[in-house]
């Protein structure tokens, strides 16, 4: 028997008003809807089972079956739950700017991404830049104390867009290094498990470089981060996730061929980069990702709390070729 949980979605559009700049570091209210989630999942699964395999999976492995020689895992959503940290440090960067959008609902007041509006945005568009470049293109080109009015020229907005990304980025690291995040449950013993079993380990993330060093950093440990095999941001690519790029060049630098690597993802964008690279994909998703459809993923679990290497070796060695 399965349980499905299923979270009300909006659709993009501008966020109603604020009355006031969010506060420097909100309490998360995502962490009580997470925790009393998993506690109910738990009652319904027993995890040393997937909560979900594909059908892509087959009951016995085949005589081409797969081999797990790489194990890469996103950072944003599985390494740490971190939608709202960014959300946090975006609201921040448009309050100090003043950011105004002139046809959105928020025009006599700083820009306000609430958390229903960001979550659909994060998991439609990936990286910071192309959020802010496909929100004013929908409402308008803001005016903010970067540039007076509007900016018409792409220089101008190009501009914009650098100055509140860079602001966003040093916001981000300041609140990653407050002490109050941590990472996601199975995450650290994952990896220790497969290092010592001689497995290749990477992150793939579409955050900026600086981001991604600071939050692995404070989050793995500094001697966890130099023991990666490759460590890749969306600066080291042209393309964001859901474009494969990211993937296709760490099977490179990893030299290991796609087959026989396993990518941990928690959104159907990243799970659409995976697979596009030829990798399969198991899915640990989020509140904000819970509802999504990754029926291309080989395995979807809440959390990896109760999940061992040797489970996901199973996992791909039972992958059944695309024909």
């Amino acid at each position: 028997m399965a349980c499905r949980i299923t979270l009300p979605r909006t659709t993009l559009s501008p966020s109603p008003s604020s009355s006031s700049a969010p506060s420097f570091l909100p309490p998360n209210p995502l962490f009580h809807v997470t925790t009393l989630r998993f506690r109910t999942l738990r009652k319904c699964f027993p995890f040393e089972k997937p909560l979900s395999v594909s059908a892509s999976a087959s009951a016995s492995a085949s005589s081409t079956s797969n081999s797990l020689r790489a194990l890469v895992f996103d950072c944003d959503g599985v390494i740490l739950e971190s939608e709202h940290l960014h959300r946090q440090a975006y609201n921040d960067a448009f309050a100090y700017f003043n950011v105004r959008c002139p046809s959105s609902s928020q025009s006599q007041q700083p820009l306000y991404w609430d958390s229903d509006f960001y979550d659909d945005l994060q998991n439609r568009i990936g990286g910071g830049k192309p959020k802010m470049r496909w929100y004013f293109g929908e409402n308008g080109w803001p005016s903010s104390t970067i540039l007076e009015k509007p900016p018409e020229a792409d220089e101008d907005r190009a501009k914009l867009v650098d100055t509140l990304q860079d602001w966003k980025t040093e916001r981000y690291k300041e609140i990653i290094k407050s002490g109050t995040v941590e990472p996601r449950p199975g995450v650290l013993r994952l990896m220790d498990d497969a290092k010592a079993a001689g497995r290749k380990l990477a992150v793939c993330s579409a955050a900026t470089k600086s981001s991604v060093i600071l939050c692995l950093e404070s989050l793995i440990g500094f001697e966890r981060f130099q023991s990666l095999d490759c460590s890749l941001a969306g600066d080291d690519v042209k393309e964001k996730k859901p474009d494969p790029s990211i993937y296709l060049t760490a099977s490179k630098r990893l030299g290991i061929s796609p087959q026989d690597c396993l990518v941990v993802e928690d959104s159907i964008i990243g799970l659409q980069a995976a697979t596009g690279a030829g990798m399969s994909c198991v899915i640990t998703y989020t509140s904000s990702t819970a509802d999504q459809d990754f029926k291309d993923a080989i395995a979807i679990y809440p959390d990896l709390s109760d999940v061992r290497l040797k489970d996901l070796e199973l996992l791909l060695e039972n992958v059944v070729p695309a024909s």
